[in-house]
């Protein structure tokens, strides 16, 4: 923290005279609380005013301590950065740091507001050791407070993994992944909120939630950890300057309205992730018709209607193909009958041949070949059962082909038979 002038000093003294801050702030109003959650359980990340701090929670075996076979273990680590402050150093943590840890695990641990007996797994062999970590990004005052908030809220959306008990004797320990088992939330009974006051000035003016300006002109410090249910988890007085006990009183009272507060917004954002979590967990099988994509924010009526338009759609283009085999038929049959050979024939004599030709050649193919049979019998069935045009299509081509070569064989014999039975007749007259 840098050091203030002494003209800043006075007049933040001053101000608080006139029961005004230098943020704009009453003496007994408290900065905004701004709570996010990470992408895995047991993250969370509270800003308060321009104070930043990261929570992590994570867990491990570990065999319990012997006074306490039956319970497992909370601890609490915190971690100065240079970067939210230049008065902190890397390494070593200074003794601001260790007070800090300090009244956070007093006020969860010594509170027994997480139960450690549900964390035993083996009692005297093996317990699940809880840490909480927590990460300074920005120093903007009362870093006590907005720790206290983050490792609530991660502790509130930890799951740990679920394990039982297997082998010869039931004595392994077997851990479950979240994909086979759902993993397990710790059992919060209740929620320390800590609320802290500082006292400014030769009157010793008190001002809650405290600016890093006003940590840096304070003469004591006073921080109080308390339920919504108005019990009082852990006290603690920093600082040179005396405070009386009616002020003692004063602060609690206002500290009890300002933890039921911020009680009701973790709670409120801790329900809005769970309710995130659920929805992320939950399978959807993609339909083989609407696209999954459209679907997810659809409602079951508007799902129908879009399967309706996707099948229309299918019919429509059957139907389509089906005129276009037709069309291709027709246009088929009126080219097969072009012939630039055939002029001078009588029209109703060829195609009387032509029609007892191709019904004799029909027969024989498909008598001969299999493969053609099965051709002219996928001709016969209804547009909506073919499965594949271009095999069609080649079919009718090949049709063509030899009607066309029929046409030349029969437009010439007729010809040879009226010139043989004409020379017949004058002979026998």
């Amino acid at each position: 923290m840098e050091q203030m002038t002494l003209n800043e000093k006075k007049f933040i003294e001053t101000a608080l005279l006139s029961d005004l801050r230098i943020d704009g702030r009453g003496p007994f109003d408290y900065r905004n609380v701004a709570i996010k959650f990470g992408r895995e359980d047991g993250s969370s990340e509270v800003q308060l005013g321009q104070t930043h701090v990261m929570g992590f929670v994570t867990s491990q075996l570990v065999k319990p301590y012997r006074d306490r076979p039956n319970e497992g273990t909370l601890s609490i680590y915190t971690e100065f950065s240079p970067m939210a402050d230049p008065s902190f150093e890397i390494g070593r943590p200074g003794v601001f740091a260790v007070e800090l840890g300090r009244i956070v695990d007093r006020g969860l641990r010594e509170s027994r507001a997480v139960d450690t007996e549900s964390l035993c797994v083996v009692a005297g062999k093996w317990v699940w050791s809880v840490r909480i970590d927590l990460h300074i990004l920005d120093n903007g005052g009362n870093l006590v407070d907005a720790a206290n908030i983050a490792a609530l809220v991660a502790l509130l959306t930890f799951r740990r993994p679920e394990c039982t008990l297997g082998g010869d004797n039931d004595q392994e320990v077997i851990i479950h992944s979240p994909e086979v088992r759902e993993p397990l939330p710790l059992i919060v009974h209740h929620l320390p909120v800590a609320i802290t006051f500082a006292f400014i000035g030769s009157e010793s003016t008190v001002v809650i939630d405290p600016s890093n300006f006003e940590e840096a002109v304070m003469g004591g410090k006073l921080t109080v950890t308390l339920n919504t249910n108005g019990d009082v988890c852990a006290i603690q007085k920093a600082g040179g300057d005396g405070v009386i006990q009616s002020v003692i009183m004063q602060c609690l009272r206002i500290a009890s309205v300002k933890a039921a507060d911020i009680t009701n917004k973790i709670k409120k954002a801790v329900e809005s992730y769970n309710t995130e979590r659920a929805l992320r967990k939950i399978k959807r099988h993609p339909d083989p018709v609407v696209d999954v994509s459209k679907g997810a924010g659809m409602g079951v009526r508007s799902l129908s209607i879009e399967m309706e338009k996707t099948r229309l759609k299918i019919e429509d283009g059957k139907v389509n193909r089906s005129e276009d085999m037709e069309i291709e038929t027709h246009s088929s049959k009126k080219t097969g009958c072009r012939d630039p050979y055939s002029k001078g024939i009588n029209g109703d004599e060829l195609k009387a041949s032509l029609a007892s030709r191709a019904a004799a050649t029909s027969v024989e193919k498909m008598a001969v070949s299999p493969s053609v049979k099965t051709h002219f019998t996928m001709i016969d069935k209804t547009p909506t059962e073919m499965d594949s045009t271009p095999l069609l299509q080649q079919t009718i081509e090949a049709g063509e082909q030899t009607i066309k070569v029929k046409t030349l064989m029969d437009a010439v014999k007729p010809k040879h038979r009226r010139k043989k039975k004409t020379k017949a007749n004058h002979d026998l007259s």
